[in-house]
């Protein structure tokens, strides 16, 4: 057998084989064999046909049988000796336009590989480091307060006097659809909203300004096309609400007893609010160092702009149209009814994303080849620590998923590939600038955080989740069962 290996792309390769006719000659008596053992021709019993009239009859099946047979082998023999690693399975085209065995065999084989990577451009990067100004780390840091008070307040009974804006009532609500008798009516009972709250809708908050326990308000609700919820969506419903009870919440107050019952290391309220600050000063510098190590990755995807193999892009493409249907499932749509042009238009949609993930994993990874980059065993070990702790599994839980190689080696390419983002931030050049709330989604590896991100690596293989514009195009797909969600009912 000869063979010669063609560069069609930087990610296609294709290798000519041509079979000799004396390798070709015993795979085709062992089938001629096989047929003459157990072919059925009238006029002989079986077995005993001659050998001529055997190959007349069965001519093109034991042609298409010795090709299986032969090229199997040969192939991988091929792809072997040209040192290749195939992406996919290898497609075969037989180059011979009349295949005549007894003159050999020429085939073509199309491989896919991986690119080999020359001049990588990763070092020097640009990139502008932003922190959140002063006044939104006060904002952020008065509101995680508030939240905590909110924590441990209390609901006082009002019996004295009608509902005001900021009361929280206990209503049961049944709503009909105007436009469709036929469709399931929405119930909630013991359904709690405070008036003007956030998450409650204007007219719920309008009408039920005034009541009293006991009190039955009906009034319509006209949502808009472009309501978070599809199945409400567009629709006019029309609301009956029984106030149930009125209460009003009482916040506890801003005292150092208050301070202490939160955390014991608390001596006072001022110990209180100041770590609240510093943690908030900690998580926004987190922020912006992830941000630095996003922007430098986008950079250097975009200084490399490598050929990705296709198999690699429609592998990573289907993995984040089924990481959008899982969202969408969990927002009340049932992507199980979805047709398959809805899924196509997700893959679509998914495959310019999907592009620049692989090339920025690609290109970490060759980072971290070119400058060494290796796992020790303790850094395994504490990785897989982490993983348990935010996991909520057994550590030995862990380490057994690690025993398949496939869980294994994607557990070391995400750490070879923090390894890599933390190179080009050491050698990145880094200024200082003012804070922007539109930066570019995440693309490319997994960055490093602290610990409380390490559940992401924990839970979730790919490297980056973000959200297409496709949302709209699920508005269509029906959602019954989820007008009952407790969960959109909230929503009112």
């Amino acid at each position: 057998m000869k063979s010669e290996l063609f560069e069609v792309s930087p990610v296609q390769k294709e290798i000519k084989i041509a079979i000799e006719p004396n390798e070709v000659k015993p795979v085709y008596q062992k089938v001629l064999q096989q047929y003459s053992k157990l072919a059925q021709v009238p006029g002989f019993r079986k077995g005993f046909a001659p050998a001529e009239i055997i190959k007349n009859r069965y001519r093109e099946d034991i042609q298409n049988e010795v090709i299986r047979e032969l090229l199997p082998d040969k192939v991988a023999q091929a792809i072997q000796e040209h040192e290749l690693n195939p992406l996919s399975e290898p497609q075969l085209r037989l180059d011979d336009e009349q295949v005549n065995l007894d003159n050999g065999l020429n085939v073509s084989v199309a491989v896919e590989v991986m690119p080999h990577i020359e001049n990588l451009n990763y070092k020097g990067l640009e990139v502008v480091r932003r922190m959140r100004p002063t006044e939104q780390l006060e904002e952020e840091t008065a509101r995680i307060i508030e939240q905590r008070r909110k924590e441990y307040a209390t609901l006082a009974p009002v019996e004295d006097r009608a509902a005001e804006i900021g009361d929280t009532l206990t209503i049961d609500v049944r709503g009909k659809f105007t436009d469709d008798d036929e469709a399931e009516p929405i119930e909630a009972n013991d359904l709690e909203i405070e008036l003007g709250g956030a998450g409650v809708e204007e007219t719920f908050t309008e009408n039920l300004i005034g009541a009293s326990p006991d009190e039955e308000k009906t009034f319509t609700l006209e949502y808009p096309a472009n309501f978070t919820s599809p199945a409400l969506a567009g629709r006019k419903v029309e609301y009956t609400a029984t106030v149930k009870s009125l209460g009003k919440v009482e916040m506890p107050e801003e005292t150092d007893e208050f301070a202490k019952s939160l955390d014991e290391d608390f001596e006072t309220y001022a110990d209180f609010t100041a770590k609240t600050r510093e943690d908030v000063e900690f998580m926004a510098k987190v922020e912006s160092d992830n941000r630095v190590r996003d922007e430098l990755t986008n950079a250097m995807i975009d200084a490399n702009p490598v050929t990705v193999p296709p198999t690699l892009i429609n592998y990573q493409a289907q993995g984040l149209a089924q990481e959008f249907a899982s969202k969408m499932e969990q927002q009340g749509i049932d992507m199980k009814n979805a047709d398959q042009k809805l899924w196509e238009m997700l893959f679509q949609r998914m495959l310019p994303q999907a592009e620049r993930e692989v090339r920025g994993a690609m290109l970490l990874n060759e980072v971290a080849t070119l400058e060494n980059v290796e796992i020790s065993a303790d850094e395994l070990n504490e990785e897989i620590e982490t993983i348990a702790k935010y996991s909520n599994k057994p550590i030995e839980e862990v380490r057994e998923s690690l025993k398949d190689e496939q869980n294994q080696a994607g557990l070391n390419e995400r750490l070879r590939n923090r390894k890599a983002v933390e190179i080009l931030v050491n050698s990145a050049n880094v200024t200082d600038g003012e804070w922007l709330e539109e930066v570019q989604p995440v693309i490319g590896a997994q960055p490093e955080t602290d610990e409380g991100d390490e559940t992401n690596d924990a839970n979730d293989e790919t490297n980056v989740q973000t959200e297409s514009d496709v949302t709209n195009e699920t508005e269509n797909v029906e959602t019954v069962e989820a007008e009952k969600d407790s969960d959109e009912k909230d929503e009112k």
